[in-house]
């Protein structure tokens, strides 16, 4: 079920590996309704795909029709990360530069060179940032066995 603070994109399951769940979505069904949709990359009309990590990755299968949710605060910080953030630094640092005498194009070249750096670090700490990134993956069906009912069934037909 949709809580009011999810972003949620429908998907079809591509891979399952061991304790993952590969689904590629199409972005632009599920942006109509988003706040940070004009400025969020996947409002770009294509197809992404997304890793979901679960323990529960073997009840899934190949071409399933699934729906992928996170939290709407997560969309917001993406946006900050890779918008917002950047623009003040931009900005900030041609200011400065400006200020101190620098010609318009040397301060330019600068405040770009400066921002290039930010998207870098931003780079190295992905893998730090994936980990507070955090997705739900749910099929079409809202009720669906997970692998333990299953082995308690099984189980109790075993018996």
């Amino acid at each position: 079920m949709k809580q009011p603070s999810q972003i949620e994109h429908k998907g079809t399951v591509a891979l399952v590996g061991r304790n993952f769940v590969c689904v590629n979505i199409e972005v632009m069904e599920a942006c109509g309704s988003c706040a940070s949709r004009k400025a969020c990359a996947m409002g770009q009309g294509m197809t992404r795909e997304i890793m979901v990590y679960t323990d529960e990755a073997s009840i899934y299968s190949i071409g399933e029709e699934v729906k992928v949710s996170a939290k709407q605060s997560l969309g917001v910080m993406a946006v900050l990360l890779c918008y917002v953030v950047p623009l003040i630094v931009l900005v900030a640092v041609l200011a400065v530069a400006v200020s101190l005498g620098v010609t318009e194009g040397v301060a330019a070249l600068i405040s770009l060179v400066i921002t290039a750096a930010y998207y870098a670090i931003l780079y190295l700490f992905r893998n730090r940032i994936a980990k507070r990134v955090e997705f739900v993956i749910e099929t079409k069906d809202e009720r669906r066995e997970t692998r333990d009912e299953r082995r308690e069934r099984i189980d109790k037909f075993r018996l």
